[in-house]
C-alpha cells in the first residue's frame, strides 16, 4: 500500500494495541533496542510474539503483572507497520515514587521497621505518619511530604536492620494507579527484563515469602538503650505474664542496666503474645527481642511455637554458687511472720503509680490489698491503706532478747558474682585514670561561718521540717565557683573543648549495686531550700533503684563527699567527659594562730581536693575555681552578690 493506507495501518492498529492493554492514552509504547527497554523506562512490561491459539489464528501477548492478554491477529499484523517486531517491547508502569528509608538520626545506619500507620489504598495527606522506625535512638515516625496514595508496601512490620535507602514502599498519585502495583514485588526493582521465548510467556517468579508473614500482625518489643553507656542487659523480671492485657504506659519489665535497674514502660496498647527472653537472664545484647506483642487477644495461639533467630540461644544464668562448703546454721525465730504472697515468686502486682505512691510514702505493698483485677493494687488502694500494728508474739519477744548470732562463713575464699553496674563501674574508672591526665590540688576551709549560717538557717526552718546540710552549701558554692571560673565547668571531646554555660552539679551516691551520680540540674540558680529536696529525693531513688535514666546521665561537674564516715582527705577519679570532680573530707577542731590573748583560735577546718583534667584545666585554673569555691564557703554573703 502508499504511503497514506500505511499511515492508516498504523494508527488503527495502535489503537487495537492501547484497547487491549487497558492503556491510559497518555501511556506510549516506547521503541528500544532489541529485548530491552527504552532509557528512559523505570519499569516495563512486555509484547511478545506466541503461537497460534484455539483457531490457530495468530497472537500478540501482553504480559502484565504476570497475566497474559490476547491480543487479535489484526493487531499482530499491524505490529511491523508500526515498526514494533516478534522481540518484546515494553510499557512504563504508571508515575509513582519509590520511597527509601530515610536516615532518622546523624548515626543511623540501618532500622527497623516497627510499626506501619498506613495500609495499602489508603489515602495520605502532606504531614500524615506513614510508619514507625526504630533507629539506633529511638522510635521515630516517618511523615509524608506531599499528598498521595499508598500502592505498595515493599518491607512488612518488624523487618528488622533494614539498611538506609532501602525502597520500603511505593506511592501514586491517582487512586486507579494502585492496581497496576497489586503484585509488585522487591525483586522487580532490581531485576533486569530477559527476552521470552517465542512460543511461550516466560512466568513471572513468585515473591519471596517475607520472614514472618506466616505469623499476624505482630510488634517486636527489643531491648532498648536505656542509658549511653549501655552495651547490654540483664531482665530482672517480667512485670507481665502472656496473655495479659498491655496498656500505654504499663510497667512490662525491670531491667538492670550499666547504671542502675530501670522499670521498663511500653508505649503502645496491645496483648503479650509471647516472652522470649526469660527472667534472669544476663549480658543480653541490645536490639535483642525481647517479647512479641499483637493488637488481638486471638491472635496469641499463633506465637506458642515462635522461635526469634539469636533469641534461643540465651539461657537464664543463674549466678554462680559460693565455692564453699557452708554449715547450716540454727537459724533463731523470726521477729514476724510476713504475709503471704500473691505470686508464687513472691511479686506483687501493681500499677506504677501505685509502686510510686507506695515508695512515697513508704508502705510496704506486701501489706496492701489490691482491688483490682487478679489482685493488682491500684492508686486508690495506697491511698486507703493503714499500716496494722503488729503484736509481738512471745516466741518474737524471747528472740528479741536473745542476741542474734551471724552465721560464720567457712572455707578460703567466696566468689560473689558481677553485677553489670558493678562490670560498668570498672570499665569506666579504668577508661578514665588510663585516658585522663589526672592531677590533684588540695586546700584547708574554715567552715565556722557556714556553721553558723546553717544552724540559723535550720532554726528558721524549723516549722516547715526542712533541714539543710552541709552538702547542700558546698553544691551551691560548687555551682557559683563553676560559673566565676568557666573553665572547670567543661569537657573534653576530642575534637573540640565544650564550655557549658549551666551548672548541672552530680552528686556521688553510694547503693547496694555500686555508685551512681544522680544530678541536681541548673544549681547554680536554684536555693538552698531546692537543692536540699533535689538531693534527698535523688539519693532515696539511686538507694531504691528508681532512677530515671534522665536522672543520672550528663552533668557538668561531679562532688564526693566522704566527710560523715571520718574520713580527712581522698583524691577522687574524674568522670568522664567532665573535667572536674571535687573530693570532701571531714570537719575536725583545729588550732590556728591568732592575735588574741591566747594566741590561738579553735577552728572547723575541712580538707577538699579538686581532681583536673589537665587537657582541659591548667593548674593556675584549678587554683582559681578552688580560691573562688574558698571565698564563698568562708564568707557567705559573697554567695548572694
Amino acid at each position: 500500500p502508499g504511503p497514506p493506507a500505511r499511515r492508516s495501518v498504523r494508527r488503527r492498529g495502535a489503537a487495537m494495541l492501547r484497547q487491549a492493554a487497558r492503556l491510559r492514552s497518555c501511556a506510549r509504547l516506547r521503541p528500544g533496542a532489541h529485548g530491552h527497554p527504552h532509557p528512559q523506562t523505570q519499569r516495563c512490561y512486555r509484547l511478545a510474539a506466541a503461537a497460534a491459539r484455539g483457531s490457530g489464528s495468530a497472537w500478540l501477548q501482553l504480559q502484565l503483572r504476570g497475566r497474559a492478554l490476547p491480543v487479535p491477529a489484526a493487531a499482530a499484523a499491524a505490529a511491523p507497520a508500526l515498526g514494533l517486531s516478534a522481540a518484546p517491547r515494553y510499557y512504563s508502569l504508571p508515575p509513582h515514587q519509590m520511597m527509601p528509608l530515610p536516615a532518622l538520626s546523624p548515626t543511623m545506619q540501618m532500622g527497623t521497621i516497627a510499626r506501619w500507620e498506613k495500609k495499602e489504598g489508603d489515602k495520605i495527606n502532606e504531614g500524615d505518619l506513614i510508619a514507625e522506625v526504630e533507629t539506633d535512638k529511638a522510635t521515630v515516625g516517618f511523615e509524608s511530604l506531599e499528598e498521595c496514595y499508598m500502592a505498595k508496601i515493599l518491607l512488612p512490620a518488624g523487618a528488622r536492620d533494614v539498611p538506609l535507602g532501602t525502597i520500603i514502599c511505593i506511592t501514586v498519585q491517582n487512586i486507579e494507579d494502585i492496581e497496576a502495583f497489586k503484585d509488585y514485588t522487591p525483586e522487580q526493582m532490581a531485576s533486569t527484563p530477559q527476552t521470552p521465548s517465542p512460543t511461550a510467556p516466560t512466568p513471572p517468579s513468585a515473591p519471596a515469602k517475607a520472614p514472618g508473614s506466616s505469623y499476624p500482625s505482630h510488634m517486636k518489643i527489643t531491648l532498648p538503650a536505656l542509658s549511653p553507656t549501655m552495651t547490654v542487659g540483664t531482665i530482672q523480671r517480667w512485670e507481665k505474664k502472656v496473655g495479659e492485657k498491655l496498656r500505654e504506659g504499663d510497667l512490662i519489665a525491670e531491667i538492670e542496666t550499666d547504671k542502675a535497674t530501670i522499670g521498663f514502660e511500653i508505649m503502645e496498647e496491645g496483648y503479650l503474645a509471647k516472652i522470649l527472653v526469660a527472667e534472669g537472664s544476663r549480658d543480653i545484647p541490645l536490639g535483642t527481642t525481647l517479647c512479641i506483642i499483637v493488637e488481638k487477644e486471638s491472635d496469641i495461639p499463633a506465637f506458642a511455637d515462635y522461635v526469634e533467630t539469636g533469641v534461643a540461644d540465651i539461657k537464664q544464668q543463674a549466678p554462680p554458687p559460693p565455692t564453699l562448703a557452708t554449715q547450716q546454721p540454727v537459724a533463731a525465730p523470726p521477729m514476724f511472720t510476713p504475709p503471704i504472697p500473691r505470686d508464687p515468686k513472691g511479686r506483687v502486682f501493681a500499677s506504677p503509680l501505685a509502686k510510686k505512691l507506695a515508695t512515697e510514702k513508704g508502705i510496704d505493698l506486701q501489706q496492701v490489698k489490691g482491688t483490682g483485677p487478679e489482685g493488682q493494687i491500684r492508686k486508690k488502694d495506697v491511698d486507703s491503706f493503714v499500716p496494722s500494728k503488729a503484736v509481738p508474739t512471745p516466741a518474737a519477744a524471747t528472740a528479741a532478747a536473745a542476741p542474734s548470732l551471724a552465721a560464720i562463713p567457712t572455707g578460703m575464699f567466696t566468689d560473689v558474682p558481677i553485677t553489670n553496674i558493678r562490670k560498668v563501674i570498672a570499665q569506666r574508672l579504668m577508661l578514665s585514670k588510663q585516658s585522663i591526665p589526672h592531677y590533684y590540688l588540695s586546700i584547708d576551709i574554715n567552715m565556722d561561718n557556714i556553721l553558723k549560717l546553717r544552724q540559723q538557717l535550720n532554726e528558721e526552718l524549723k516549722p516547715e521540717s526542712i533541714k539543710l546540710s552541709v552538702n547542700d552549701f558546698l553544691i551551691k558554692a560548687s555551682a557559683l565557683a563553676c560559673l566565676k571560673v568557666p573553665e572547670a565547668n567543661s569537657s573534653w571531646q576530642d575534637t573540640i573543648i565544650r564550655q557549658n554555660h549551666v551548672v548541672d552539679v552530680c552528686v556521688a551516691v553510694s547503693t547496694t549495686a555500686g555508685l551512681i551520680t544522680p544530678i541536681v540540674f541548673n544549681a547554680h540558680i536554684k536555693g538552698l531550700i531546692a537543692i536540699s529536696n533535689d538531693v534527698k529525693s535523688l539519693a532515696e531513688k539511686a538507694r531504691g533503684g528508681k532512677l530515671q535514666p534522665q536522672e543520672f546521665q550528663g552533668g557538668t561537674f561531679t562532688i564526693s563527699n566522704l566527710g560523715m564516715f571520718g574520713i580527712k582527705n581522698f583524691s577522687a577519679i574524674i568522670n568522664p567527659p567532665q573535667a572536674c570532680i571535687l573530693a570532701v573530707g571531714g570537719s575536725e577542731q583545729r588550732l590556728l594562730p591568732a592575735e588574741n590573748e591566747r594566741g590561738f583560735d579553735v577552728a572547723s577546718m575541712m580538707a577538699v581536693t579538686l581532681s583536673c583534667d589537665h587537657r582541659v584545666v591548667d593548674g593556675a585554673v584549678g587554683a582559681q575555681w578552688l580560691a573562688e569555691f574558698k571565698k564563698f564557703l568562708e564568707r557567705p554573703t559573697t554567695m548572694l552578690i
